[in-house]
């Protein structure tokens, strides 16, 4: 007869291993998951093509833009993370680590300020800064990141790299409020973002299809008002493929991305 006490040791073995087989599993389904997208962004030459392609379209929009070169009250807003920084190298840490994200981290690596910039973008903006229009950058990084963020955008001499031009997240994740207080003063030509967040608030907590008969709508404004760069690794499209449902079991990640799946009817 098994004596109470070893039944408890034995039980307690595989109670501790099971524990360490799911924590395992959570690892691997994130790093599964962040693999490829990370390598594309950093490995791909597509990536590039896309981020020049997207300058270069907003670059014709510009010089279409009547300017006299001088302070004017034009205003291009742009989104800073995966739109003028490239931070896959965060990303690709984490899946070496085997670490999930968290925002202790996220801080570490940006006061460290050592993103690059995404390609294309730093020539973009300098041109527009050189026709007169002011730059703003609306981001939802801490207010905390604002001076390591500075740094980062003068190391790469980004235009209007200071505390006025940056206008980061306090207590609201929609930058719809803070897009309207640069457009009560300045003409808003042109807004940049890998993030359809990044453009308006019409796409804020939508499902993927909702997100979808909203970019319908909005058809004319791509490529002209509003230029995507290209991000694959993380954003809202993600978000909304889990339904905003932010405590999910790996199994529940998984079934919600394969129910997404379309096949061969």
């Amino acid at each position: 007869m098994i004596h109470m006490k070893h039944l408890f040791l034995v039980l307690s073995f595989f109670t501790t291993a099971t524990f360490a087989q799911d924590s395992a599993l959570v690892k691997q389904v994130g790093e599964d998951i962040k693999l490829l997208p990370v390598l594309w962004q950093q490995q791909s030459a597509e990536y590039r093509a896309l981020c020049y392609q997207a300058f270069n379209l907003a670059t014709l929009r510009l010089e279409k833009i009547k300017t006299s070169g001088k302070a004017n009250n034009y205003a291009i807003i742009t989104d800073i993370d995966e739109t003028i920084l490239d931070n896959s190298y965060y990303e690709a840490q984490r899946i070496k680590d085997h670490t999930e994200f968290d925002m202790q981290t996220w801080k570490q690596w940006t006061y460290k300020a050592s993103a690059t910039p995404v390609p294309g973008a730093v020539e973009f903006l300098q041109k527009a800064k050189q026709k007169g229009i002011t730059i703003f950058y609306v981001s939802n990084r801490d207010t905390s990141e604002v001076k390591s963020t500075i740094l980062n955008l003068k190391k790469f001499q980004l235009p209007d790299a200071d505390a006025n031009h940056l206008l980061f997240y306090s207590n609201k994740s929609s930058k719809e409020e803070r897009r309207q207080i640069i457009s009560k003063k300045y003409n808003v030509v042109m807004l940049l973002g890998d993030n359809l967040n990044d453009f308006t608030q019409l796409f804020e907590k939508k499902s993927s299809n909702d997100r979808k008969t909203e970019t319908d709508n909005v058809k004319n404004e791509w490529g002209n008002k509003f230029i995507v760069l290209p991000n694959a690794t993380y954003g809202e499209w993600e978000n909304a493929l889990y339904d905003y449902e932010r405590k999910l079991t790996p199994e529940q990640r998984d079934k919600k991305l394969k129910d997404k799946l379309t096949g061969i009817e």
